[in-house]
């Protein structure tokens, strides 16, 4: 069987890693076998090649292997969280896990990502300054790739509220439950 999965998308800040979680206790609630995985884990190493500044293909072969284990080990469903800016992206996204993602676009209002990457980075000015110029850069790119199958806007929501609207919207009431669109 080929696990159904959902890619949360969006800026630096959003809140990706936070409704990953969220989505990963309510599918455990619910009794659905899954794995949350978090891209920025898969491809943390440093240096980066000059060619691969972000590591996707390390990310990507990270992803496949944690995957192929994670289902080995009765994952039915995958929560990703992490950036896609394009197509490529999302086939290279789908191929590592061997399987279809649903690209679900978290969304909040600037000031909001920027009072959330302040506090992230209270004592470092320099991350500050990347992650504020990465945001309004990544905010530019996901608008025009518009690779997004629906958005959820997330600011000022509790994270379980936010993970109750993506399943949801998805449909997955429980193991056996896979919309196909």
């Amino acid at each position: 069987m080929t696990a159904h999965s959902i890619f949360l998308n969006g800026t630096v800040g959003v809140g990706k890693t936070t409704a990953a979680a969220a989505l990963g206790t309510l599918l455990s609630d619910r009794q659905i076998p899954h794995a949350v995985v978090d891209l920025d884990e898969t491809r943390r190493m440093w240096p980066s090649p000059p060619s691969d500044r972000f590591h996707h293909g390390l990310s990507m072969r990270n992803l496949a292997a944690l995957t192929a284990n994670y289902r080995e080990a009765g994952a039915q469903r995958f929560v990703l969280a992490g950036v896609v800016e394009s197509r490529d992206h999302v086939t290279a996204v789908e191929e590592a896990i061997g399987g279809a993602i649903t690209v679900v676009r978290l969304v909040a209002p600037g000031d909001v990502v920027d009072a959330r990457l302040r506090r992230r980075h209270e004592d470092d000015v320099d991350g500050l300054t990347w992650s504020l110029d990465r945001r309004g850069e990544l905010h530019t790119i996901l608008d025009a790739a518009d690779i997004d199958d629906f958005v959820v806007i997330s600011d000022g929501r509790r994270p379980a509220a936010l993970a109750e609207e993506v399943l949801a919207r998805l449909g997955w009431r429980d193991s056996c439950d896979v919309r196909v669109d």
